[in-house]
């Protein structure tokens, strides 16, 4: 469901405070020993052309999902809605591009990003990242021949997602997903 676009918050320059929940480390741990848990990937059905997903229970009243990738698959360009979160990969390999930069606040739709912003990873079965509020990504399975699977987990539980366009340095706020549509 996309919504009218409220433009994200700004992001923090210092740390995030911990009023509540687990933090980002704490996810980081949950996500990799689950995806080290191999009879919960196995429950996971595949898809050859879609994403699949299980929902989980996660720690202290976070979000937690299991998501089988075919391969191609891809998230394209979003953030959390100030969720902090973390992700592991269980099964092949998924890459992720992110933006090195807090985002301006209230108000914008488009911008223009500086060089060296960009960072890229690779993360192979075993591995994982934790990242903070309004973390800007995307995710894919860059293999043409191989699923994957990963765990993610999010708190407090998603709001809102916020889902960007990216053409050469530009990025561009696009629309609001609202949990009712995933």
């Amino acid at each position: 469901m996309s919504v009218a676009l409220p433009s994200p918050a700004p992001v923090s320059t210092g740390n995030p405070s911990r009023t509540t929940g687990p933090t980002a480390d704490e996810l980081l741990d949950f996500v990799r020993r689950t995806a080290a848990d191999s009879a919960l990937v196995a429950q996971l059905a595949l898809d050859p052309g879609a994403r699949t997903w299980l929902r989980l229970d996660g720690p202290g009243g976070s979000e937690a999902w299991l998501i089988g990738w075919p391969p191609g698959a891809e998230t394209g360009w979003h953030d959390h809605g100030g969720s902090r979160g973390a992700f592991a990969t269980a099964a092949g390999q998924l890459a992720e591009e992110s933006v090195g930069v807090p985002l301006p606040g209230a108000g914008w739709q488009a911008l223009e990003l500086s060089e060296n912003v960009d960072r890229t990873r690779t993360l192979p079965a075993g591995t994982g990242r934790a990242f903070g509020p309004y973390h800007v990504h995307q995710v894919a399975n860059v293999s043409q021949e191989q699923h994957a699977v990963s765990v993610h987990a999010y708190y407090p539980p998603l709001p809102l997602m916020h889902r960007y366009s990216r053409h050469e340095r530009v990025l561009r706020l696009e629309h609001v997903e609202l949990p009712e549509s995933w």
